[in-house]
């Protein structure tokens, strides 16, 4: 009876420990998150499961489950960079979790023209790649490239019409501790465009790695013969940090 019981507790103990290991990874190391949506298209496919680092930003309540409210400011912060997949808490709610890029970093001036980002009155350099399908549409593939040399790759819809089109904008200047996000996948995206300015107290972390890619269009995790054709192998620790040069 008393080994059974010291069974219980040890069964109970390293039970607790592992709860608290994995709570403390996923509030300061890495939690996971999936995608939902195409808003971040060609980076990001629906399906797509990706580590986002809590440590690249510093700490802040979001970093919590629940968005516990134990730490009262931004400790250890860093601040993102343009180019930067973020993970945040939309400004309606404080609650819905986005995944966007960032474009503007407090203090630049951004618009939009014609589909083509004017960043600090010099608009980026954009290159062609190719001309492809997206679900029912024609999408141009572009390479979009930050002063800094940065670089990532957007869809824009190649014959906008009124339903889905680029919503151009004004000047705007990024404000203190703020941030302006887009969607790569310029014309299907709910962004700063729509959510506005991100504070960075409702930063979340930064999207690194995809860890794992399920295409939904080809299987279900409920059934598991369908599981290898489903898995995009290629997307296997696929990287989110843009390329330079």
């Amino acid at each position: 009876m008393k080994k059974k019981k010291n069974k219980i507790k040890e069964n109970v103990v390293t039970l607790f420990y592992a709860i608290t290991a994995a709570i403390l990874i996923r509030s300061f190391l890495f939690e996971p998150f999936s995608i939902p949506s195409g808003s971040m298209y060609p980076t990001l496919k629906v399906g797509d499961y990706l580590f986002v680092s809590k440590f690249d930003y510093g700490f802040y309540k979001h970093s919590l489950p629940f968005s516990i409210p134990l730490i009262p400011k931004r400790i250890f912060y860093n601040e993102p960079k343009r180019g930067d997949v973020v993970v945040f808490k939309t400004p309606e709610d404080n609650k819905t979790d986005y995944v966007k890029r960032v474009i503007g970093v407090p203090g630049d001036k951004i618009k939009m023209i014609s589909s083509e980002i004017y960043l600090n009155n010099k608009k980026l350099n954009r290159i062609k790649i190719k001309n492809e399908p997206y679900k029912y549409f024609d999408v141009i593939r572009y390479k979009e490239i930050l002063p800094d040399g940065r670089n990532y790759e957007i869809f824009e819809m190649e014959n906008q019409n009124n339903f889905f089109q680029t919503n151009d904008f004004d000047e705007v200047e990024v404000p203190k501790d703020s941030f302006y996000v887009l969607g790569d996948n310029r014309d299907n995206s709910q962004d700063s465009r729509f959510v506005g300015f991100i504070p960075k107290s409702n930063l979340v972390g930064k999207s690194r790695i995809v860890f794992l890619s399920f295409d939904p269009e080809i299987g279900s995790w409920l059934k598991f013969w369908t599981w290898y054709s489903a898995l995009r192998k290629d997307r296997f620790l696929f990287s989110l940090i843009p390329h330079n040069g």
